[in-house]
């Protein structure tokens, strides 16, 4: 046994306690509440289970798992950008790099090498499993916001072809997520309850 790396893998769980404090801007199915980071990682997992049978290829399920579980802990450090941010890039890598660099160097070199390689795969989302994790990512705020009358695209007056623009990507790992997704918020702009331009 090895204790120096059981004190440094401690270090980590202990640091990624601080995901449960980054509120997102989504909030939960039919709330006011707003959702943090560590419930949208558990809540991606989940969907990785449950929808697994939807994405595009054949995909390896434990690698998705770790995706979607790893790739928000960098915010503990360059914080949640809002996906409709008009001030601020949503794609900020070179600043969560700094962070994916500081918080998963904290464990053992083996295991920190693999979740930062686990953290710029879903980044590049060029593999068929990232590209899954990333249709997750986008999926997940989209089901809250058509529970919550338009959620952040009705409080933040979001148009149609802006939320098209930046949940495409759900193509990208599931066809039929994607005709689904299209579907409904299309509904939602039909409804008025969001911007249809």
């Amino acid at each position: 046994m090895n204790m120096e790396r059981l004190l440094k893998q401690i270090e980590f769980i202990k640091q990624i306690d601080q995901l449960k404090y980054i509120a997102r801007k989504t909030k939960l199915f039919n709330s006011d509440r707003h959702e943090n980071d560590a419930e949208h990682s558990w809540h991606l997992a989940m969907m990785a289970m449950v929808l697994l049978e939807h994405a595009n290829e054949e995909v390896d399920l434990l690698k998705v798992i770790k995706m979607v579980l790893i790739h928000d802990i960098v915010e503990i450090d360059a914080g949640d950008t809002f996906l409709y941010d008009t001030s601020k890039d949503h794609v900020n890598t070179e600043e969560e790099l700094v962070a994916a660099n500081r918080i998963f160097g904290l464990l053992p070199e083996d295991q920190a090498e693999e979740f930062i390689a686990i953290w710029r795969e879903f980044e590049a989302a060029e593999t068929k499993e990232a590209k899954f994790a990333k249709t997750l990512d986008r999926f997940e705020p989209v089901l809250q916001n058509l529970s919550n009358q338009g959620g952040t695209w009705a409080e933040y007056d979001v148009e149609l072809s802006r939320i098209f623009q930046k949940i495409g990507v759900i193509e990208n790992g599931s066809d039929f997520i994607w005709e689904y997704t299209k579907e409904e918020v299309q509904q939602c702009a039909e409804k008025g309850i969001i911007r249809n331009k």
